[in-house]
């Protein structure tokens, strides 16, 4: 599959494997589509996405995506503007501690993680059909494994304040949906796949510590490496019509046992859909 020409969003591309991502893509020849949340980081690397690529087709918008009102409006912007989506990537997340609650009033984790991905890939589902075969990239984590998911307890109200634990339960929410939707897409030639980048270091452990922020600089894999394998399932022919699956290091491989749970998944679903009013 050639991307050249394609139109590709990715959210979060303003730094880390977001950035490292787009910069890829845009040197093959796509036309990135920047969402992120701040005007000015947004600018500067829109600026160094273009120069390193050679490619000036970078757009930039912005949104919240904690803010199921900014999703919205995104969607109905880039609606506006574009006719054709071919890629999308969703690869923006947090890893915040118990406690930081979205203007909406969820888990800041679960909204940012599971629910803005959710709601942004429903409400651009019409443009990537009319496009296949087009892709659907999400960015999860190996953390979905430590996740212990309570239906109850969606917000991690009750749960013990191990930030770990709440972000593995946000990611194993995205690992459900993922599934789920590449089940009903069946047909369709539009692909969702799901990745583990790996432990690296990006701005999403930007509300730790100061000691775990320089730490993890020294220690982790850079954000050129840990984009590798969203880089891979964007564009490479190799996974052409290939769906449903989770990626580590460009290689299929076996998520938890409760991401394959089909009667928990469809759960999420219908719950995810009344939380984003869809």
């Amino acid at each position: 599959m050639s991307i050249e020409g394609k139109i590709c969003i990715i959210t979060g591309a303003n730094s880390g494997i977001g950035k490292a991502t787009a910069i890829a893509l845009a040197k093959m020849g796509a036309t990135i589509v920047m969402v992120c949340r701040e005007k000015a980081t947004g600018e500067i690397a829109q600026k160094e996405i273009i120069e390193l690529s050679g490619n000036k087709d970078v757009d930039l918008f912005l949104c919240d995506l904690s803010t199921q009102k900014e999703i919205r409006e995104f969607v109905s912007n880039f609606k506006k503007k574009y006719q054709a989506l071919d890629i999308l990537i969703n690869n923006a997340g947090v890893m915040m501690k118990k406690g930081p609650i979205s203007i909406d009033g969820f888990e800041m984790n679960f909204a940012v993680n599971h629910l803005a991905p959710f709601l942004l890939t429903n409400l651009l589902l019409d443009m990537l059909k009319k496009c296949a075969p087009s892709r659907i990239v999400n960015v999860s984590s190996g953390a979905h494994k430590m996740a212990k998911l309570d239906f109850d307890d969606l917000q991690s109200e009750n749960t013990k304040p191990r930030f770990m634990r709440i972000y593995g339960n946000s990611k194993l929410a995205l690992m459900l949906f993922s599934y789920e939707l590449s089940r009903k897409l069946e047909g369709t030639n539009v692909t969702v796949n799901t990745v583990h980048p790996g432990v690296v270091a990006t701005n999403l452990g930007r509300h730790q510590s100061k000691f775990s922020q320089k730490f993890s600089k020294v220690v982790f894999k850079k954000p050129e490496k840990g984009a590798e394998t969203s880089i891979y399932l964007a564009s490479s022919p190799d996974v052409e019509g290939i769906t449903g699956k989770y990626f580590v290091n460009k290689e299929s491989r076996k998520s938890s046992e409760a991401s394959y749970n089909e009667e928990d998944a469809k759960r999420m679903w219908k719950i995810s859909a009344e939380m984003t009013k869809l």
